[in-house]
């Protein structure tokens, strides 16, 4: 990842992995077979790295839980920021192995639990299907609010700390939206269709 973070996915190859870890292309080949092998370990380790630091979630309502897993899920990819950025293209655009690909699923089926379980287990979790369809939306925010922070050029990722908090203090009002029955409706309807055109399965909610 260091490789990747100096010169770019594209310009690192399997050969420079190898004399970089010094050990043998052979030996490489034979636990990464591929450039994207060793992403997704990559993915992987960083996955498993949330999910334990988010199994500290505290209870509460399920705003609080939430800006809990997003600063957790920022703060375990904080060390590899320069890497993820240089990814950013793959992350974002690869249909095999971005985040809403097949071959990631085994990251996401980590991550977006936290979140779901963050309204769904929380003291004003409202009821079902809407607190796993607003679960998963919260998700996706918060996948928003990190492409925010790797493109983040202010000092420190001032900005990014800025939208952390903006979204924390909108996060009320939101929740007394909810209370709005066609509110509710359009954010279950929002959620079926991103499933649909993100992950290609058309769940009825």
């Amino acid at each position: 990842m260091a490789l990747v973070a100096r010169r770019g996915y594209e310009a690192t190859t399997l050969r420079d992995i190898a004399r970089e870890a010094n050990v043998s292309v052979g030996l490489l080949y034979r636990y990464f077979p591929s450039k994207q092998a060793v992403i997704l370990a990559f993915y992987d380790e960083l996955s498993a790295d949330f999910a334990r630091q988010a199994a500290g979630m505290h209870p509460g309502r399920w705003r609080d839980r939430f800006i809990f897993a997003l600063t957790t899920s920022l703060r375990v990819l904080e060390p590899h920021r320069v890497a993820l950025r240089a990814l950013a293209p793959v992350l974002v655009g690869d249909p095999d192995d971005g985040v809403f690909s097949e071959r990631t699923a085994f990251s996401r089926q980590r991550v977006q639990p936290v979140f779901e379980d963050a309204v769904a287990g929380a003291s004003d979790a409202p009821k079902q299907p809407l607190a796993a369809a607003l679960g998963r939306l919260l998700y996706l925010v918060h996948l928003v609010v990190l492409l925010w922070w790797l493109f983040d050029k202010s000092s420190r990722q001032r900005a990014t700390s800025a939208l952390v908090a903006l979204t924390e203090q909108l996060l009320p009002s939101a929740a007394l939206a909810l209370r709005v029955p066609p509110v509710r409706r359009f954010v279950v309807a929002v959620d079926a269709l991103i499933r649909e055109a993100l992950f290609g399965s058309a769940v009825s909610a």
